[in-house]
């Protein structure tokens, strides 16, 4: 382990300082507007990059009204392995694409995976059965599994703690948008009455195109980090001193063993992973079989595609009340439990529970599921405030990640062939795994408190650029948790 007062291998916020010196020269920077050219440089390129991620890997979930069950020979079960071996490809390369993104530069590295998992989804037009389909959705996920820790890297390394899970919410939103938009979509293409090809082939060709672009974009625009940035050199140093507050650095591109080991040691970690995948198997479950459980209320194929649509304004409605709440009034494990008791617990219960006769009720329900969507960016934003050493965030980000393809993983695998058309195990699911991710929260909750009155009691003194000496939040004990 380094030698802490020496800040041996510090972050290269530090080394930037170091070595442009210029007197208080920054200070003329006035810090609301430089934040508002940040949010206008990076928010809307991290959106889109959201936006097309969430809603690439849901045109399946369009499809399987759209008739990819018959064009590809589909059964249930199939189609659920479709839907889980994306996530099982995203959870696989998740720790090869932490360490890459660490090693390389993170903006140039998430445009690259853009690009490559837009030609996916456009090659996906070409496929014609089970075997195809379900290599291009396992390549899909190697691609699409970069975009999360990508944006959570970039946002840490932009922003103030209390800052964060608005910019969070704010990229987050792209799921409901994507929901709203892949609907409207869907309604869209199954219009088209051609016989050169079939609707939804056009559909992932045209998105894939679409994404295709959005990398370029972001190729060329989305900078590395603060210190390579369009910034003028004052805005750049006031970028840079403004996040001390955080003791949690900025970037550092050596790969450290010890602060790996200690994200593993963590109980913080588990519990998120814990509380990740948990809410995380009702999204796999609801989220991949979204129109296969509408249209099981006796709704035809082009009213499930439109009656989609609330569920994702819904879901931009919770994100942005979910993230603000959270960012203004630092009670981000609150909110969890709020959306996930309303959305998952009794929006899982209307679904579960209701007669078949209560088409009305059971849409509701379907709906409060939706709550949930805030869930997500606000573990981004646990994840983004609470661990320092770059090696630790990006080893959380991975295992962040992984708990959340492991909970999508198994929420398609509860719908069973046997159990259509109401699949009532799948439903009683969400209820029950939610149930136990309330209790999860409020343990680490409780970590958190007795860990800040912990250190409060040491009585510890400020040591000189220790924010930016890429110590982890167990080494540096000025770091006080967010909860």
């Amino acid at each position: 382990m380094p030698e802490k007062s020496q800040y041996n291998d510090a972050d290269k916020a530090l080394d930037f300082l170091r070595h442009n010196e210029n007197g208080d020269e920054h200070l003329i920077v006035d810090e609301k507007k430089l934040v508002r050219r940040i949010d206008f440089m990076i928010v809307p390129i991290m959106f889109a990059c959201y936006f097309l991620q969430y809603l690439d890997k849901s045109l399946l979930n369009y499809a399987a009204v759209m008739g990819i069950f018959e064009d590809a020979n589909l059964t249930t079960e199939q189609y659920g392995t479709l839907s889980w071996l994306f996530y099982l490809a995203f959870m696989i390369f998740e720790m090869p694409h932490a360490y890459l993104m660490q090693r390389l530069p993170v903006a140039k590295y998430l445009g690259t995976m853009v690009c490559l998992w837009g030609i996916v989804v456009a090659c996906t037009s070409a496929c014609n059965s089970y075997a195809s389909l379900a290599a291009c959705r396992f390549l899909l996920g190697m691609f699409e599994a970069a975009v999360s820790p990508s944006l959570i890297l970039v946002t840490s390394m932009w922003y103030k703690r209390h800052e964060s899970p608005k910019r969070i919410g704010f990229w987050y939103i792209g799921v409901g948008c994507a929901v709203m938009a892949g609907s409207l979509i869907s309604y869209g293409f199954q219009h088209y009455t051609g016989t050169s090809f079939n609707n939804w082939q056009i559909m992932f060709l045209v998105v894939g195109v679409i994404t295709v672009s959005c990398g370029v974009v972001v190729l060329l625009f989305l900078p590395d980090n603060p210190m390579s940035s369009r910034l003028t050199h004052a805005e750049k140093i006031m970028a840079v001193e403004r996040l001390r507050e955080n003791n949690t650095g900025i970037e550092n591109k050596h790969f450290k063993p010890y602060q790996f080991v200690e994200a593993l040691r963590d109980p913080q970690v588990w519990l998120l992973a814990y509380i990740t995948t948990a809410a995380s198997i009702p999204n796999g479950a609801v989220g991949s079989f979204q129109s296969v459980l509408i249209s099981s209320f006796g709704f035809s194929d082009k009213v499930t595609a439109l009656l989609q649509i609330p569920g994702g304004f819904i879901a931009v409605v919770s994100v942005i009340l979910g993230t603000q709440i959270a960012g203004r009034y630092n009670r981000r494990g609150l909110m969890q439990i709020i959306w996930t008791a309303w959305g998952g617990i009794l929006g899982g219960s209307l679904i579960a529970f209701l007669p078949a006769s209560h088409r009305a009720g059971r849409l509701v329900g379907n709906y409060f599921t939706h709550l949930t969507g805030a869930f997500l960016p606000l573990s981004y934003s646990f994840a983004a405030c609470n661990f320092a050493g770059h090696t630790k965030k990006v080893t959380i980000n991975a295992i962040l990640l992984m708990s959340f393809c492991l909970g999508n993983i198994l929420g398609p695998l509860t719908f069973r062939n046997q159990d259509k058309p109401e699949y009532i195990p799948a439903k009683i699911t969400i209820v029950a795994v939610d149930s136990t991710c309330v209790i999860a929260i409020a343990i680490l909750l409780d970590y958190y408190r007795w860990e800040n009155s912990r250190r409060d009691k040491e009585g510890i003194q400020h040591q000189e650029n220790i924010e930016f000496s890429d110590m982890t939040d167990r080494e540096n004990r000025e770091l006080r948790y967010k909860f």
